[in-house]
């Protein structure tokens, strides 16, 4: 019974966080700072899809939402203006 409760707190904990974190990069004005907190959001999620049990989504979202995704943007970002 206590890891259930446990598991259900981490779980309402990290959406908690991704919660806010998506607020924060729709709101950021620097656009770096955006990225980085939609990086926090997708590890939020990735760590919610640990807990679900599903390892073959875990494995496949890490490197596309925490790897790729960021890089691609950065590397646009670079090309850009860095601030809206």
């Amino acid at each position: 019974m206590l890891e259930a409760s446990f598991t259900l707190f981490l779980m309402m904990l990290l959406s908690i966080i991704s919660t806010i974190a998506v607020y924060l990069a729709v709101t950021e004005r620097n656009l770096l700072r955006a990225v980085l907190f939609s990086a926090l959001q997708s590890m939020c999620y990735a760590f919610l899809y640990y807990i679900l049990m599903a390892p073959d989504i875990v494995l496949v979202y890490i490197p596309v939402s925490i790897g790729l995704y960021p890089a691609a943007i950065l590397f646009l970002i670079r090309k850009t203006k860095e601030c809206e």
